[in-house]
């Protein structure tokens, strides 16, 4: 069963909320990161398979590609190396909700039964666009898929939150009765495996003000947050919240664990050659 109650979470991020505080939600691909991320007071932590990727050193984008089965990768991390490192903060998982392999409605109690707090749809068919995306919509693995798990997981008490592109997405999802809507803007920037092109703080602006004021006027309580595009560091999420204040928070992956490891590793070998025998 799960060690947090969905009550129990979302009452958590509310508290934050209401104490004009931000949420901070943290996704990592190891044990050592998310056992950190919590101890510097994380909201939660999550992991998936494009975190994993990442822990390799390699683009979190492999996680969209046919190179692994996304969500025994996120069932062995979450069971074996997460959930026990960090037994005073929720732990969630980012499974692929349309896996045609799976029993998935099943899988959401599997992973309950192995330590997760909750769920979110990550890899998500969102991000994919033009003929693809009406490929797979139209052949059965589309985005509904998404929608009907994590509204079936809502129904069984457990946490659930949504990568949404649209306003469309995120009005979906919360009528599922997801709690956490995450307005996603494509692939981060920044380090040394970031993309090159990303949403700017505009496109960001604009993509989260239209999906806050579609969710404005029937979810007043759902949760808020932002991922991905140009936010590489505190200050640029800070400059997003200006300009669009009804946000809740902000879910680091690179910023969470790769920039910190990228800036302090090679400092670290760099001190330990420096030293001199006389």
């Amino acid at each position: 069963m799960v060690r947090f109650t969905r009550e129990e979470i979302v009452g958590r991020l509310r508290a934050v909320r209401a104490a004009d505080g931000v949420l901070f939600d943290a996704f990592c691909g190891s044990g050592i990161t998310a056992k950190m991320a919590a101890r510097g007071g994380a909201d939660m932590v999550t992991t998936h398979i494009l975190a994993f990727f990442r822990m390799q050193g390699l683009s979190s984008m492999a996680g969209y590609l046919p190179i692994g089965d996304a969500n025994a990768i996120t069932l062995e991390i979450g069971e074996r190396y997460l959930a026990n490192v960090v037994p005073d903060c929720p732990v969630m998982a980012g499974i692929l909700c349309g896996d045609p392999t799976r029993d998935m409605r099943r899988f959401v109690h599997t992973l309950a039964e192995g330590g997760f707090d909750g769920i979110m749809n990550c890899p998500t068919v969102a991000l994919i666009d033009g003929q693809y995306r009406k490929d797979l919509e139209e052949t059965g693995l589309g985005y509904g898929h998404e929608i009907d798990i994590l509204g079936y997981a809502s129904s069984q008490g457990i946490f659930t939150k949504a990568f949404c592109t649209t306003p469309d997405e995120a009005l979906a999802m919360a009528e599922a009765g997801v709690d956490n809507i995450i307005v996603h803007f494509g692939n981060s920037s920044g380090g040394s495996i970031g993309s090159a092109t990303v949403m700017q703080l505009d496109g960001m602006v604009e993509r989260t003000a239209a999906i806050c004021d579609a969710l404005e006027g029937r979810f007043l309580d759902a949760l808020i947050t932002v991922h991905g595009g140009s936010i590489e560091a505190p200050e640029d999420f800070a400059a997003l919240l200006h300009r669009v204040p009804r946000l809740d928070g902000y879910i680091g992956g690179s910023s969470a664990e790769r920039f910190p490891i990228e800036d302090s590793v090679p400092k670290a070998a760099e001190a330990f050659k420096a030293v001199r025998r006389s």
